[in-house]
């Protein structure tokens, strides 16, 4: 009997309505499909055409209830990789993304990590919010959906995935990780979209998700977060 395909590394790609950036998302990740990794796209429910335009460039679709949470965990669980990389849609790996998650984890020993991002936007003020998260991460072990987080499997299942919260799931899953130990902090960029950031003011954006941040700390209702941020 022919033996179980290896996969080294599983990208769970969590999608709402992403009809017109999916296809793009996806096709960035041919390269990385093509060297044995899987990827797969975890849907919330679209109503538009994501699921039509992911299904021949994914290896496989799951579908949940909306929230970023539930699908990623619905992601992970039909996984097959050893490591799981939770991407969102508007970010964009490295080329090399999978020898820099292997060799990262195999020569530090670490069970978990996230890369350093670049912004798309040209705002100056964005430059330094890409330090600041760089540097949020390496200070304080704790890192966000934008920076691409990837852990081992079986870690993964050890802290119980992503705690089904309408907002801060990745920092959730951060401090629980690591209570097992800190993240490995790749210098290599993500490249994620600064369209949240332009949108709604750098600025003010920034502001905000300080405020957000500092109130899930203290102990605020993540649900109530999550209309605040909307």
């Amino acid at each position: 009997m022919t033996p179980p395909r290896r996969i080294p590394l599983s990208i769970i790609v969590p999608t709402l309505n992403e009809g017109e950036a999916i296809g793009q998302a996806l096709a960035a990740l041919q390269p990385l499909r093509a060297r044995g990794c899987e990827v797969i796209v975890a849907d919330g429910g679209s109503a538009d055409d994501t699921v039509a335009l992911a299904r021949p460039l994914a290896d496989a679709i799951v579908s949940s209830e909306p929230g970023r949470a539930r699908q990623q965990n619905a992601g992970a669980a039909a996984a097959a990789g050893e490591v799981l990389l939770f991407l969102h849609a508007d970010t964009r790996l490295p080329a090399d993304a999978d020898a820099l998650v292997a060799d990262g984890l195999g020569r530090s020993g670490r069970g978990w990590g996230r890369f350093d991002v670049r912004l798309t936007g040209r705002h100056p003020m964005l430059r330094v919010i890409e330090r600041m998260m760089g540097l949020r991460s390496r200070l304080f072990g704790i890192a966000t959906g934008d920076q691409a987080i990837f852990v081992r499997r079986d870690w993964f299942r050890a802290v119980g995935g992503f705690p089904e919260i309408e907002l801060m799931e990745d920092v959730a899953l951060s401090k629980a990780l690591k209570r097992r130990g800190r993240p490995l902090c790749l210098h290599e960029t993500v490249t994620t979209s600064s369209r949240r950031w332009e949108r709604g003011g750098v600025y003010r954006t920034m502001a905000l998700m300080w405020r957000l941040r500092l109130a899930y700390w203290l102990g605020a209702d993540p649900a109530s977060l999550a209309d605040r941020y909307r």
